[in-house]
């Protein structure tokens, strides 16, 4: 989404802004009104990411606009023309590089949500001068950085996974540890990492958590060239077309099917009100 939205949105001037559905405000600290008139007359700059927020900072400002992904969140490019969008909660008009057009947030679940925040200094500001000059929305400095990011810290990663007496996976799952490994993701990387979602975090050696943070990395990268996992229409990139990473998955969704590297059947367990997805074989708890 992010790759999609950065040539059309990248120095683009904010002419109108449509709340739909305020409900969709709800981590905006002022009004709709007040969120309204942050961006209108505005200019924005390139979008950034981490885990399921995606920001815009705001130019000649200390601030960002800010969504949610949520569950089912999307922010979709539409012509001027195009028919209306189910779901929309909040459309935006904008004139930049490639005209006038429309960014429009649709959320059929309404857990996503957009706002104005505040740009601050990352927690890590002491590692680089890169880091240093960063600033991210004050509602997302408690999310780690993802693997793909540059000053991602290895170190702090392995000794934070050996650290914990909870499950490798639910590890995997704490954006406070590592973010944007959610449950697809996660369960990928453990196959490839021949690693039970339910090794404990402090029996992992070092080599073997460096090895899960590669694997992750691979699956990531996979996954963006792949432009993503969709399973259904609300998992689709900025011009509504789905990614074909589903085809690609060795684990989550087979259960039942044979592992890819053993012959033996997935299996599908309870986990934390989701599905863990392995082969009992391939991904046996070690002591």
């Amino acid at each position: 989404m992010r790759l999609g939205l950065a040539p059309a949105v990248t120095g683009a001037v904010v002419q109108a802004v449509e709340v739909h559905d305020e409900r969709s405000l709800r981590r905006h600290p002022g009004t709709p009104l007040d969120f309204v008139s942050k961006l209108e007359g505005r200019t924005l700059r390139a979008p950034s990411r981490r885990g399921k927020f995606l920001w815009m900072p705001i130019e000649g400002a200390s601030s960002a606009l800010v969504g949610h992904l949520g569950m089912s969140g999307q922010m979709l490019l539409r012509s001027l023309d195009a028919p209306p969008d189910r779901h929309t909660r909040v459309r935006m008009r904008l004139a930049g590089p490639a005209g006038e057009y429309y960014v429009v947030f649709v959320d059929q679940r309404v857990f996503g949500s957009l706002s104005v925040d505040e740009l601050v200094a990352v927690p890590d500001a002491h590692r680089s001068a890169r880091a240093a000059a960063e600033r991210v929305p004050a509602s997302v400095a408690h999310i780690a950085r993802d693997p793909l990011d540059p000053e991602f810290d290895d170190d702090a990663f392995v000794a934070g996974l050996r650290r914990r007496r909870t499950s490798v996976k639910a590890a995997l799952l704490d954006q406070g540890l590592i973010s944007g490994v959610g449950n697809i993701y996660a369960d990928e990387t453990l196959w490839m990492s021949r690693l039970s979602p339910l090794q404990l975090g402090e029996t992992i050696s070092t080599r073997k958590a460096r090895e899960l943070l590669a694997n992750a990395r691979s699956v990531f990268a996979k996954a963006l060239a792949e432009g993503g996992t969709s399973f259904d229409s609300q998992y689709v990139n900025v011009n509504g077309q789905a990614g074909y990473f589903a085809h690609s998955l060795n684990a989550y969704g087979r259960h039942g099917e044979p592992c890819p590297r053993c012959g033996r059947p997935i299996v599908r367990e309870a986990f934390q009100n989701r599905g863990s997805h392995f082969c009992p074989r391939c991904q046996r708890v070690r002591r």
